[in-house]
Parts: structure tokens; sequence; C-alpha cells
């Protein structure tokens, strides 16, 4: 079928099955590849245009409408002369893009608002941007973005030397607004052959393959485990456990078993049908008491009792200060699997070059990516070159291998470059999940509220294969206390294998689980003993100069006291209010609750290193090699920011080559809130380092200025001033490295495992329906601990994106497998869910970070489930066990309160 229809103000043809859907067309074949795809069902908006001049997913729009119609895409927004419309330039102003995927969708809905309704008001923004999801942002701050087109000019550059903590736009934010950031899915050569992978639809099963020939006849390839040359791969070292093709055997639902090769058409046509697979389905475990019982069958051979691994920390005596204890609390919770959602699916390609393998890909860790394939492949590590591409989010879901190992295999083996781009219910069915977790935990104080013990056992579902489940394990014990002085501690961490889906790496390894525990065991020792929630926690507090439960003294930046000081108004003006509204009666009351945080910034006591160059090329060109992945909280900006002032040039002059591992050093992986400490500190480092060679050149003291104009570079020293003639010189290289100083835990878990820790409390108000057992948060106030703030922008849009998803996990992300494998049945936080929010920064600086900063990456979600379901037990006395809160769950408990009464 042949159509024409206006694309952005120029008529088009396009010809194809009338069935296509217009989000494809676009991409495929129309070059437009701004309009972005994130679920192909109407569920996510990302691939929102404008239609007759309104908005519609143009996922779900058939090619066979199409004729005569007029469309509207990002690539249309700027002027003819490439200038930005404002509103993109609002965007940029604002942070509100970060990763980027649903930029495009985000800019399309609040672009129909604005040409229908000029100068539209909070509410009618969100309900514009209502259909379209972002998981980074947490939202706030596209509706300001959208609230201030008009409102006049946006921010300048700042001058040489003071661009750390300047609200500078994201230095590469452009792309992001223009929709020419170029994802996984994005951009393939022309002759890329496609895989689809056929999955398993058993939790537990045994498979025997039959004739494959007549699938090979119609297809490129067909690869089964015996196709792999090393079938196994994982996080750590020792442990290889996971197989890139399921050998006869798979342990979860959604294990690939067969990659399927060939044209993009011929693989799809395939019918399941078709495949010969004959399978096996044995009874699989589910959930940690299945694990853990005596007669549970072994979901790895070599695995006895299902036991991952299991480790803790103790200090004092807990036993006998439990037994001093004027009051003691404890409890049970329980959390579920939870899904990363992150709205660009993985996505990639891979082509073979010579002898060596180059793979173009989303991921959060390029070097991790290539040793890994390099394994899998048995070739050396310097045969694999990792070409990220655009990340559109990750939070822990993107340090697995996906896709890479197939493309990899393939392109190798055929000689031509293959791609892979999940669905999104492939996504969510084979990609690591949210750690379940079952927290008891028992604490006790005397009688004026000082602590004295704890006990804490957590208890995780590692799922089918390892992933991240020993970090997760020895992390919570650290973190299991609290950010509180305990001078008797036993924590214990254990991790299990089931049939689940593995479970990985989730901003927080674990520590948000562990949160909800310490802190509901706050509240309830500070209600009994008649203390104020607030002021319990303040009395507790870890300072400069306190012994951690793993004999750690904090020698500084413990600014948990700060956050809590800077929150008290809030706090009392929010109990005052709520107050008077639950004096009117009615279904619905009002509650306030508060928590508190502590993470470590890095992995836990092993070498966390990042190394990072800075280039000076003759012609002029100064650019930063940057090997720390941005996927989305703002990394590129940051080095960039602490690169320049360490320099001493305006961070406007530095280009940015970022993630190739051909072409930059290793910054380690993008986890653990970790790169804006270890990285950072590593291009302070490399831009010294720079700094230092320039002022030796030109024979100058450490407080000259530096000019660089073209291949001239000035060098102002007093009254002197010394001209440098770059392509007389040649190139410089600045070069820095640093790892955080960590010693190994003991036995019983005695070190130093982390050089620094951020620390953090939220506030939140809460509203609940005692009829229905909805909840609606209003309101939460966060103060943060962050060292220094090198951008207040960045820093506010990771810790407004990190409540986003703490409320997710309070009150309605669960992740069943084969039920929530779409983003229409697993619910994930809109604009409408995600209240008013202000964020205190609190800068108790960190000496050993970039100019005192520290990180915030995974703090800004872990006390926000702790403050809403504290606030929930305010409005209602129920004291949420197992998370999140649904409405239903939350009725019955409210009904076991009353009696059962209706």
């Amino acid at each position: 079928m042949r159509v024409a229809f206006a694309l952005n103000e120029k008529k088009v043809e396009w010809c194809g099955p009338p069935a296509t859907r217009l989000a494809m067309a676009l991409r495929d074949d129309l070059g437009r590849t701004g309009t972005k795809v994130g679920c192909d069902a109407g569920d996510c908006g990302a691939c929102t245009v404008r239609l007759d001049g309104r908005q519609v997913c143009s996922c779900l729009v058939a090619m066979g409408q199409m004729e005569g119609r007029t469309v509207e895409t990002v690539e249309g927004l700027a002027k003819r002369d490439g200038v930005l419309a404002e509103l993109q330039q609002s965007f940029l102003a604002h942070g509100a893009a970060q990763c980027g995927i649903c930029t495009p969708g985000m800019l399309m809905a609040a672009h129909d608002l604005l040409l229908r309704r000029p100068g539209p008001s909070r509410s009618e923004v969100e309900e514009a941007l209502g259909g379209v999801l972002c998981r980074c942002t947490g939202y706030a701050k596209i509706v300001n973005a959208v609230l201030a087109v008009g409102a006049g000019p946006k921010a300048t550059a700042p001058p040489s030397g003071c661009a750390v903590g300047a609200r500078i736009p994201r230095v590469d934010g452009v792309p992001k607004v223009k929709g020419t950031d170029l994802f996984g899915a994005d951009v393939m050569p022309t002759d890329t052959l496609w895989i689809r992978v056929i999955r398993s639809p058993h939790a537990r099963a045994r498979f025997v393959l039959g004739d494959l020939g007549p699938l090979r006849a119609r297809l490129a390839a067909v690869l089964t485990a015996a196709d792999i040359p090393f079938n196994g791969y994982g996080i750590y070292p020792d442990i290889k456990d996971q197989p890139v093709l399921a050998d006869g055997l798979v342990r979860y639902r959604g294990e690939a078993v067969l990659a399927l090769v060939g044209e993009r058409t011929a693989v799809l046509a395939v019918r399941e049908e078709e495949v010969p697979i004959a399978w096996t389905p044995e009874p699989p475990v589910v959930g940690i008491d299945a694990a853990m019982a005596a007669d549970a069958p072994l979901v790895q051979a070599d695995k006895p009792r299902n036991l991952l691994l299991e480790g803790g920390v103790r200090r004092g005596d807990a036993t006998a200060a439990f037994g001093l204890s004027a009051v003691v609390a404890e409890g049970t919770f329980e959390t579920s699997f939870v899904e990363h959602a992150y709205i660009e699916p993985e996505a990639g390609w891979a082509r073979r070059v010579g002898d060596r393998i180059e793979i173009h890909a989303t991921t959060q860790t390029p070097y991790m990516d290539r040793d890994e394939i390099a394994s899998v492949m048995r070739l050396a590590p310097e045969a694999v070159r990792i070409v990220p591409t655009a990340c559109g989010g990750g939070f822990g879901g993107k340090l697995d291998l996906s896709i890479q190992p197939l493309i990899a295999v393939a392109a190798w083996k055929l000689g031509r470059p293959v791609a892979l781009v999940y669905t999104r219910p492939e996504s969510m069915m084979a990609t690591t999940k949210r750690h379940p977790a079952r927290i008891k935990a028992r604490f006790g104080c005397d009688g004026k509220g000082r602590l004295l013990a704890c006990d804490v056992t957590a208890t995780f579902d590692t799922g089918a294969y390892a992933s991240w489940g020993p970090t997760v394990a020895n992390r919570v014990p650290v973190h299991a206390m609290g950010p509180y002085v305990v001078p008797n501690v036993r924590t214990w961490g254990e991790a299990f294998f089931t049939n689940g889906p593995p479970a990985g790496a989730f901003r927080g390894f674990g520590v948000p689980q562990a949160a909800i525990a310490h802190e509901a065991m706050m509240d309830e020792l500070a209600d009994r003993l008649g203390i104020d929630r607030l002021e319990f926690r303040h009395r507790n507090a870890l300072r400069a100069g306190d012994t951690t439960a793993t004999g750690q003294t904090l020698e500084h930046s413990a600014g948990l006291p700060q956050c809590l000081d800077a929150l008290r108004p809030y706090w009392r003006k929010a109990h005052e209010e709520v107050a008077a509204f639950n004096a009117r009666g009615g279904a619905k009351r009002r509650g306030v609750g508060i928590g508190c945080m502590w993470y470590g910034i890095g992995n836990t006591s092993m070498s966390n290193p990042s190394r990072m160059r800075v280039g000076l090329a003759a012609d002029g060109t100064l650019t930063l090699y940057n090997g720390a992945l941005d996927i989305g909280q703002g990394s590129n900006t940051i080095m960039t920011q602490i690169a320049a002032d360490a320099l001493g040039l305006p961070v406007g002059q530095l280009t940015l080559v970022s993630g190739d591992t051909d072409l930059t050093a290793d910054a380690g992986k993008t986890s653990a809130s970790r790169q804006t400490f270890v990285s950072g500190r590593a291009a302070e480092a490399a831009g010294r380092d720079l700094r230092q060679q320039i002022l030796r050149l030109a024979n100058a003291g450490d407080d000259a200025r530096l000019s660089l104009e073209g291949g001239t570079l000035r060098v102002c020293d007093g009254g002197e001033v010394h001209t440098l003639d770059l392509a007389r010189i040649g190139s410089l290289m600045g070069e820095g490295v640093f790892d955080p100083p960590t010693t190994p835990l003991d036995a019983d878990g005695q070190g130093i495992p982390y050089a620094t820790y951020a620390f953090a409390v939220q506030m939140a108000t809460v509203e609940v329906d005692i009829e229905l057992g909805t909840v609606k948060v209003l309101r939460i106030v966060a103060a943060h601990d962050v060292g220094k703030a090198i951008n207040p922008t960045l820093v506010e849009g990771q810790i407004e994106g990190g409540i986003a998803q703490g409320l997710g996990l309070a009150l309605m992300e669960e992740y069943l497998p084969g039920r929530t494998e779409n983003l229409h049945d697993y619910l994930i936080p809109t604009v409408g869910d995600v209240p008013e929010i202000e964020c205190l920064l609190i800068e108790d600086r960190e000496p050993l970070g970039p100019s005192g900063a520290k990180g915030v990456g995974e703090p800004g979600l872990v006390p926000t489930a702790p403050a809403i379901l504290g606030a929930v037990h305010h409005a209602t006395g129920v004291r949420a066990r197992r998370v999140p809160l649904l409405p239903h769950r939350l009725r019955e408990a409210i009904l076991a309160l009353k009696g059962g009464e209706p």
C-alpha cells in the first residue's frame, strides 16, 4: 500500500503493509528515530506525536489510516535554522531531560498542550503529560519546564573556575531534546540481521530440541547452547552460573533457549509451533520458604540448601543489651520482586571487524561487558570493543548482560551485523529484578530513647542465578541497623536460589528493603516512649566521630543531624495541618511519616578504581575522555564541570568522548552511587594533572589563569602573560586515578566497607481513604547530605526520580512472573501519582570527594518508602508488614484493626 501524508510540514510517501504501525514507519523507513518505542502497546507514551493537531501514541496508528494526514514529530520542533524551540530550551534549563528516552514524547505532549492552551495551569500540564511515562525524573522538572515556557531568558554559562556548584544544562542535553540522541534501537547498518529469542514458558523444566534443519534452511542461523564457546556468565569472577542459552534445563520463566537469526521479516514469521522443543515441566521452587525447606529440590545442583551466600556483622553483646533495654520493638517485613521498568528496552547490535567483535548496545558498564563477552567468546579482552549507545534508563538492570552475548556470537559466526531489540514483555520477562526480601528486625533502647541493641536477619530470594545477589547479601548487614549509633549489633544477610527471575542490582542493593524494617522499628520505639519520631532519630543519629557497627570511625561528613534539623519546621507544620484535617472527620485521614537512611558509596570492601583523562590537542581541542557511563543521572555533565574547574578553563570548552572501550579508560560501572565520588575525583585529578603540565611549560605559578583560543594557550601569571603555541608543543594528556580507601571485613563484619556515606531524611504527608484503602501521597520534603552539590539541578533530579521509584516500591509495584510483563499490568508512578517535592541540599563536605562531593543516585530512593509507610501508620494505625501496600492489603489491615467491622 502506498500512502502520502505531511511530515513536519513536508510531503512524504510511504509504501508497505497497511497494518504497519506509524511509529515503525517513522523510525525504520522515514528516518525519524526521535520517535521512541518503549512498549509498542500505547502504555508508555514514548512514541507520542501530533496527528492532525492532537497527541497520539504512534504505535497505535496503522499506516493504512495515514493518507492525507498531518504528522508532527520531535524533529519538527526546532526552527528551520536549527535553533531550539523555547519549549526545548526550557527542558534543558530545568533539567527535564535525564536519560532522554521519554523526552521526545514529553515534548510532543507538552507542545500539543501549549498550542491549544498557552499559559496552562499546573493541573492542565499534568493532565496533558499523563499519558507519557518517565522512570528517571519524578516528573517535577518536566512539569516546571512546561510551566516556564515564556518566562524569559535561561541561565548563562558560568565563568572559568565557577562550574562546580552551577546549575548548567546537561552537556549532552541538546540531542536529547532534539530527538537525535541515538539509543540501542535507533541506528543499525543496512545489512543487519535480526535475532528473535525463543524463551521458556515454564519456571522449571527439562527440554529436548527436535530437528532444527527446517528452521536452519529458512534462516541464517539457529543458535543453541552448543554454539556458545563458553556458556556461562555472571558478575563475579568465580560465579559464571547463568547460561547464554539453556542446555536442556531451564530455571525461570523467560530463560533463553534458542536464538533465531535472519532477516527481520523471516525471524518474526516463524510460528511458535514451528520451533521443535519437547518440554517436561517440573514443580518450581517458588519463594523463600520453598527454597529453605528441608526437602526442597535444588535450583542449581551444586548449591546445597539452595544457599547462595550468607554473612553478617557482630559487635558488642546484643543478647545482653536486649536484657537491659527498657523497650524492645520487633517485626517481620516482606517485599516483592520489583521491575526496573526503564522506558528503553534492551537493544543493540554487533559486528565482526577482522579478528575483533564490536558491540553497540545500551549498558551501564562497558568494561564489565567487554570482559564478560571476552570470556563467553574465549577471546582476549582487547579483541572486544564496547561502544555504548545512549542508555534509556538503567537503575542497575543494565549492569547484567542481556543482548550482548547473542549478538556477539551471531555476528562473529555469520560475518554480518546482527541486532537484537527486546520487546517490552521480553524485557520484563527475561531481565533481573529487585530482590524479594524478608527482614526480621528487633531493636531495643533505654528509657531515654538511646538505642542499645539490634538484631536483624535479611533473607533474600535471589532467583535462578546469582547475578548481584552476593552484593546485596553483603551490603545489607552493614546498613541494617540504619544510620544510628547502636553499640550492640547482630545483623545477618542470606540469599537463596529459587525458580524466580534472577534478582540483581536495583537502585539500593537491598538497602531500601532493610530501611523499611529499621525505620518502622524507630517509629515503634519512639511511640512507645512518647518521644517525637524526628527527635528520636536525631537523638540516635550517627555523627562525625562516632563508630559504626563495623568498627569504622566516621571522621567527617556525617550530615544526618543537619538533615533532621533542616526538616524540623516542615515536620511541625505538617503535624499541625494533619491534625486540623483529621479533626473534621470523614472517610479520609491524613498522616505524616519520616524515614532516614545512610548509604555506603561504591563497592563494599573491595577495590573500586576509576581512571579519567583530559586531553589538549595541537589544534586546541580540549577533550574529556570519560569512561563513566551516563545513564540519565548526569555524570557526563558532572565530570565536565569538575574537570573544567580543576584545569581552570570554561566548562563550555570541553568536548566529550564517553564510554567507548577503545577510546576511554576504565572508570568502573555506573552503580552504587559511585560515579560523582570516585570518577569525579579521578576527573578532578586528571584536570589538575593537565594544568600542572601547562604551568610547567609556562614556568608559571599555581595561581595562574588560563585561556584557550584555537591553538593558542595563554597563561596569565600575575602581570606576566605566557603564550603557548600548541602546534609547536604538541598534544598534552592529563590523567587521574582514584580508588576509595576501604578494607576487607573480617568474619564478624569488622572493617572499613566504604570510604564515605551519604545520609538523608525524608518526610511524607499522605491521605488515606479508609473505605477504599487507597493512599495519595500529598507532599515529600527531602533533606540530603550530598557533600557538595556539583550541579544542584541534577542533584535535585536524582532525588526527585528516586522518590518516584520509592513511592512505587511502597504502594504499587509488584512483579508477578507471567502476569505483569507489560506496562499496563505492571504499574509505575505517573505524573499524577508523584506529589509535590521539596529538596533541601545539605552540604557536609567529604574531604575525599571532588570539591567535597559524595553520591546521590541511590540515596534518593531509600528513605521514601519508610516515610510513606510511617505516614500511613500515623493516619490509620496500620503498620505495613508486606510491601507494596496495595489497596486491598491496606483495607484488610484497617478492618482487622477494627475487629473486622466494615
